[in-house]
């Protein structure tokens, strides 16, 4: 990593800058692949499974056969696991439900909201070198507590045609409805056209590389919402004197290995410390089975000697981090100055990857600084709130007037006149039973 000891304002901001950035040859081929599959529909996305994933076979949706197998296969220990981290990411998830309570805003008028979930999600699980089981987790259990009538998951399968066991097992107990063996830039296109096997949906959720992530961009202009930009993840730690350093940098590394692209970053106003953890970091990145990702991706990192708390808080808030770490002794109270990041973790004694995995909060978050305009993902992204309004007569007469008022400043006639037809007529309803 590099070392940055008191560094003027421009110099930290370069040094912080993200690796990722936007790739024309990457969205000239995505753009290729939604068109194709957009005309061509499933033979199509079989055609890039079998370029990009080396997958043929004739069935893309998991049957029901085959998620029996996958629960038979999983060890015991692994199921336990599974089902612990799924409950407390439901019972955290489920506190965000709220209610629609009636609001009388003057004598006759009436307003309220009515939470509704999005008819159809589609949920993308990435591939790789591991199963990605929590990503499951986060995607399937909120959109179903949501009540989400249709919840699609896409994922690529391996060269014959298979899916983790794990990665199905946790499909189940989620409650995704329908599972396909379709991964990369072509699943995100079959989502978001519909094909004669892969249903359309209404909302896209879930990371990916760069492919699925320029694939989502491109399914926002064909009229399908998604959860968030995403980039590489990162991680941003704030450390004073009472950190202990292994800690410190295994979570650098924890990020670190992710991606090649990744970046971890470390503020500390202890030279003692920032110095323990470079020697922490040599000794533990070797025990890493991948550990040449994790170094490539310190290479993207830094760490940083500042002046004071302050400055170090005052820096994250303009890098807006996915994930911060506060391994400070007063986690708590600097808590309260966080204005920008995705999820923070507060003491020594709580690992990003609790968060990753099983405290209960959602791992899919803003990065690449979108932490200053996006939330984590939570239950509001898969529910749309309505709005309902309804005026008595004598709430029609004691508000029309201002709504006429208004609609006569704005010159929409229009408007005006729906207002003032309705007060003639409980004008003319009075005078005739007057007479």
């Amino acid at each position: 990593m590099k070392v940055l000891l008191y560094p003027d304002k421009k110099q930290l901001l370069e040094k912080l800058a993200r690796p990722y950035s936007g790739n024309k040859e990457v969205t000239e081929q995505v753009n290729r692949i939604r068109v194709s599959v957009s005309e061509r529909g499933d033979d199509a996305v079989r055609e890039f499974s079998l370029r990009f994933d080396g997958a043929s076979f004739p069935d893309m949706e998991v049957t029901p056969m085959a998620f029996q197998e996958a629960e038979d296969i999983i060890p015991g220990e692994l199921k336990m696991a599974i089902r612990r981290a799924a409950n407390n990411i439901e019972k955290f998830h489920e506190t965000q439900l709220q209610s629609g309570s009636r609001t009388i805003v003057e004598e006759g008028v009436t307003c309220w909201q009515r939470t509704v979930p999005v008819e159809s999600v589609g949920l993308y699980v990435p591939g790789g070198s591991a199963p990605l089981i929590s990503t499951v987790l986060m995607l399937a259990i909120p959109a179903r507590i949501a009540g989400c009538p249709k919840r699609i998951m896409c994922t690529p399968p391996d060269k014959n045609g298979n899916i983790d066991p794990a990665i199905l097992y946790a499909a189940q107990i989620s409650g995704v409805t329908q599972v396909f063996k379709v991964g990369g830039a072509q699943a995100i296109a079959a989502m978001t056209y519909g094909t004669a096997i892969i249903p359309k949906v209404d909302k896209l959720f879930g990371p990916g590389n760069q492919y699925v992530t320029e694939a989502k961009q491109q399914a926002l202009s064909q009229g399908v919402a998604i959860d968030m930009p995403a980039g590489p993840s990162e991680v941003l730690m704030i450390a004073d004197k009472t950190a202990n350093p292994a800690f410190v940098a295994a979570d650098l590394l924890a990020q670190a290995e992710h991606g090649t692209d990744s970046q971890s970053i470390l503020l500390t106003d202890d030279q003692t410390l920032l110095d323990s953890v470079q020697e922490e970091l040599k000794q533990q990145l070797q025990d890493l089975p991948r550990k040449e990702v994790a170094g490539l991706a310190l290479r993207n990192s830094v760490m940083v000697l500042v002046n004071d708390m302050q400055e170090a808080m005052s820096i994250s808030n303009e890098y807006a981090p996915e994930h911060l770490i506060l391994a400070v002794n007063n986690p708590e109270q600097m808590s309260l100055e966080v204005r920008q990041a995705g999820s923070v973790f507060l003491g020594n004694y709580t690992p990003e990857s609790v968060g990753d995995y099983a405290s209960g909060t959602n791992h899919t978050l803003p990065t690449n600084g979108f932490a200053r305009n996006y939330s984590g993902l939570n239950m509001d992204a898969f529910v749309k709130k309505i709005t309902f309004q309804q005026l008595t007569p004598s709430g029609i007469k004691s508000l029309g007037p201002t709504v006429e008022t208004l609609a006569e400043a704005e010159q929409l006639q229009g408007h005006k006149n729906a207002v003032t037809l309705r007060l003639k007529a409980l004008q003319k309803q009075i005078e005739e039973v007057q007479s």
